[in-house]
């Protein structure tokens, strides 16, 4: 489906380590669309990863998208700067009774999902079981004011009950399956997802849905470009846009860059990066193009 709107997109770094072709990629197609469209293209950095995110990092994303030769309107938004618009939002759930704490770890809701073969499932995986949905609200209170971590869960039941009309997201390009055009959104593919997480000293950590849906409002996002890895994401979070009253923007998920072995470039993997490329030698444009070459 051809883009005939002057396009707003952006391009959301964290600043956790030195960026790789993947997102150069990324980049590049956020900027493309704008360009062509005669739109915009916006900087945000995702950067309430407090312990990882590092302001060296940051740094280097705005040497690396320049080299590249990468445009962006200023001010850039920054999400250490936004959390205000974190808490309106979550609160705004909370009054509406779709929110519950959840005082699982990790490790007990894998061994909750391994002890029950019925547990439902996702596109990603096991979903959260529902082991806190059941707790007491006293007990809940009980366990917030002891200052117990927890993690503050969308009530997925609740939320769909209250949102009962028909909800879609527009494609431009094309999903894992091939999918493009008007798709139904299906919450449940993704389960009673993490909001936020808090323990004594209230709530310290905001979740990427949650982040995400309130910043691409804040700046105005017509069309989202991200890779095909978050398509499913975009179920839940067009949910959260119609429950917080925000517009709804349309997605284009892109291919993937992938190394020589068919695995997707991360940090954690430690991928080459764009400044190893450059110590390389290499060109602005051989990036560019070994970029498009390795998406798959």
């Amino acid at each position: 489906m051809p883009a005939t709107l002057a396009e707003v997109t952006r391009f959301a770094p964290s600043p956790t380590g030195l960026m790789h072709l993947g997102h150069a990629y990324a980049a590049m197609v956020a900027e493309d669309l704008a360009r062509k469209t005669g739109g915009r293209l916006l900087l945000r950095i995702d950067d309430i990863d407090f312990a990882r995110c590092r302001a060296e990092f940051e740094t280097m994303i705005y040497e690396d998208l320049a080299w590249l030769g990468i445009a962006w309107e200023t001010p850039v938004r920054r999400q250490s700067e936004c959390l205000i618009g974190y808490n309106d939002a979550l609160d705004k759930l909370r009054g509406m009774g779709l929110t519950y704490p959840c005082f699982c770890t990790r490790k007990e809701i894998l061994q909750e999902a391994a002890r029950a073969p019925a547990a439902p499932h996702g596109m990603e995986g096991s979903l959260y079981p529902g082991t806190c949905h059941t707790v007491s609200l006293d007990e809940r209170n009980a366990r917030m004011n002891a200052g117990d971590a927890y993690a503050l869960r969308l009530d997925l039941a609740a939320a769909s009950h209250r949102s009962s009309k028909r909800i879609w997201f527009t494609e431009l390009g094309a999903g894992p399956q091939g999918e493009c055009g008007g798709i139904d959104v299906k919450p449940s593919l993704m389960g009673d997802i993490v909001l936020a997480r808090g323990g004594a000293q209230g709530l310290s950590a905001w979740a990427y849905h949650l982040a995400v849906v309130v910043d691409d409002a804040a700046q105005g996002i017509s069309c989202v470009t991200r890779g095909r890895d978050l398509f499913y994401a975009t179920h839940v979070q067009r949910l959260l846009q119609v429950l917080l009253g925000f517009p709804a923007p349309r997605y284009l998920h892109h291919g993937l860059v992938v190394d020589a072995a068919g695995k997707r470039l991360a940090k954690r993997h430690d991928a080459v990066s764009l400044r190893q490329l450059r110590l390389q030698g290499m060109t602005v444009q051989q990036v560019r193009d070994l970029a498009h070459q390795s998406v798959c």
